[in-house]
């Protein structure tokens, strides 16, 4: 029975490597697979997938209009479709989430998502959280902190090269804006819990560190 898998890291964990070299194993074997990213993320070329290591595919996009069920479907009903990669998986739609689901439950087709789980605020991202809701299989793609621990969050750096702690959810630019932390070191770095946060904590036995 087809499944929908997530697959979710941090920045720079190689998710889209992955991506690339599981569709080449399908297609090595003379399978078809689909590849969607997100329309508006050009870094690698409109319609692109590229990784850090210098491999990319073509690939069709998504926006929040695009009916994926309806579209694979298509596509499916003219060239049989062994498997459907989606990369940037955190940019869905709840919605498309669901579609996607539909896809492995309706026509059959395992569905192969990669993306982050959460933005550099720490909060899930929509499409992010629909998937950790109700994908069959959860897969974490491990990538390390500074301190050699895994690393679980992201921050962002702004044009001062300090760490930003507002702005907009999504904004497509260097990888090299995105440093990947363990949460300990995310905590620090961000002042995510300030001390006015701990009032009724104390004296409790818990005291900010």
């Amino acid at each position: 029975m087809a499944k929908l898998y997530f697959h979710y890291a941090t920045m720079n964990a190689g998710k889209s490597t992955m991506l690339l070299q599981a569709s080449y194993n399908y297609r090595e074997r003379g399978m078809n697979t689909l590849l969607y990213t997100a329309r508006f993320d050009d870094r690698a070329g409109a319609g692109r997938i590229g990784s850090r290591i210098g491999l990319d595919a073509q690939a069709r996009t998504f926006a929040a209009e695009t009916d994926l069920f309806e579209e694979i479907g298509e596509h499916q009903a003219h060239e049989i479709t062994h498997c459907v990669f989606v990369d940037e998986a955190q940019f869905l739609t709840p919605g498309q989430v669901w579609q996607l689901a539909r896809v492995a439950d309706r026509l059959s087709i395992p569905v192969m998502c990669y993306g982050l789980r959460t933005d550099f605020q720490g909060n899930l991202f929509p499409g992010s959280q629909a998937l950790l809701a109700i994908a069959d299989d959860l897969r974490e793609v491990r990538t390390i902190c500074r301190c050699g621990r895994k690393a679980s969050m992201v921050v962002r750096l702004g044009p001062d090269g300090k760490v930003a702690k507002e702005g907009a959810q999504v904004e497509i630019g260097g990888n090299d804006r995105y440093v990947s932390l363990c949460r300990r070191h995310w905590d620090e770095e961000t002042g995510h819990w300030p001390a006015e946060d701990m009032v009724g904590f104390k004296g409790a036995g818990f005291e900010p560190r």
